[in-house]
C-alpha cells in the first residue's frame, strides 16, 4: 500500500447476493467526503449521533467484555458503525498547519464518523488527561465540534468507559 493513502472510507451497500455489507468506497489522502446537510448540522443533531456512536461501543463491550487488545475492539466498532448505517473514515492522517505549512506528523485519529464526530478507542486501565488532550488538539486541527473517548477496558461503557467532549464549534451551533 501506497505511504500517500491513508484512510478507509465505507458505506453501507448491499452486495449482489443481498447480503448487507461494508464495502470499501474510495481510498483518499486528507480527504472526508462532505455531506449535503454539513451546513445545517444542529446540537441536537450531534447529541443523537452521539447517543448511536455509543450504542455501537456498549454493543461491542457487551459481546466481547474487557481485556482485548484495541485493535480488535476498533474492528468491532467499526462494524457495528457499518450495521448502524453510519459513515466513518478510520486510521485517518491529522495533517498539521504549522505557520502556513501543511506537515505529515504521522498522528492518526481512530475514527471519524460522518465527518463529524471524532472517536477515539482505548483498552486501557482508565482515560487520562493525555488522553482528553489529544482528543482537543484533533478536533482543533481538524475543526470538528465534537469528540468521544471510549475505553474498552472497563466493566460499563456508558459509566465509565466514555467520555464526551465539546469545543467553540459546538458552542456556536444552533
Amino acid at each position: 500500500m501506497s505511504p500517500r493513502i491513508n484512510a478507509k472510507f465505507f458505506k453501507r451497500g448491499v452486495q449482489p447476493l443481498g447480503q448487507d455489507l461494508c464495502v470499501p468506497l474510495c481510498l483518499c489522502v486528507y480527504v472526508v467526503k462532505k455531506l449535503p446537510w454539513q451546513g445545517m448540522i444542529t446540537k441536537k443533531f450531534l447529541d443523537e449521533l452521539t447517543y448511536k456512536i455509543i450504542g455501537g461501543a456498549i454493543e461491542v463491550h457487551k459481546q466481547l467484555g474487557p481485556g482485548l487488545l484495541e485493535c480488535v475492539y476498533q474492528k468491532c466498532f467499526i462494524h457495528e458503525l457499518c450495521l448502524r448505517n453510519l459513515n466513518f473514515a478510520s486510521q485517518l492522517i491529522t495533517p498539521i498547519n504549522y505557520k502556513g505549512i501543511i506537515l505529515n506528523a504521522d498522528l492518526r485519529l481512530d475514527v471519524l464518523v460522518e465527518d463529524f464526530v471524532i472517536v477515539e478507542l482505548k483498552s486501557m486501565e482508565g482515560i487520562l488527561p493525555v488522553h482528553e488532550a489529544q482528543i482537543l488538539t484533533y478536533m482543533k486541527l481538524l475543526q470538528k465540534p465534537k469528540g468521544i473517548l471510549i475505553n474498552f477496558n472497563c466493566t460499563n461503557i456508558f459509566n465509565e468507559g466514555q467520555k464526551t467532549l465539546v469545543n467553540e464549534y459546538y458552542a456556536q451551533l444552533p
